[in-house]
């Protein structure tokens, strides 16, 4: 259903287009004066008419916008964009080590103990990359 009221909002458009070009000038902008009757309809009903097409046109174009956005806010659930980012974002699972990280790595084998007595120095743990913040694709982070 969704693509049949697609190309009927595309199909408007252009006809919009179409209409509003057709139109008159009426105060030659871009220096073009209007031409003269050299039309099928003249004056008055010329204007009356593609005046009411575009109304009407307008008007359908309006509401084939507003039926799709509210079919697509239906299909995909309601929520905002940063919503769904955040609960995608936190709900996912850790990462795997790196290779080379894994179990068999020195940093993850126990260190022997010393032979003083003493315990030797824990590793130095080294922090992880912290939580990123949500971003659009495609759109660089500000500096």
């Amino acid at each position: 259903m969704m693509p049949v009221i697609l190309v009927i909002h595309v199909l408007l458009a252009a006809a919009i287009i179409v209409i509003v070009l057709i139109q008159k000038s009426e105060g030659g902008g871009l220096g073009f004066g209007g031409g003269g009757m050299s039309g099928f309809m003249t004056g008055r009903s010329q204007a009356n008419l593609l005046t009411r097409t575009t109304a009407i046109l307008a008007a359908a174009f309006m509401g084939t916008s507003m039926l799709l956005g509210w079919m697509a806010s239906q299909q995909h659930g309601a929520g905002s964009t940063l919503e769904k980012a955040l609960t995608t974002e936190s709900s996912s699972p850790a990462p795997a080590p790196l290779e080379g990280q894994g179990s068999g790595s020195p940093a993850a084998t126990p260190a022997a103990p010393a032979p003083t007595g003493e315990q030797p120095p824990a590793p130095a743990q080294v922090p992880g990359p912290g939580p990123r913040a949500p971003t659009a694709p495609g759109v660089p982070l500000a500096k």
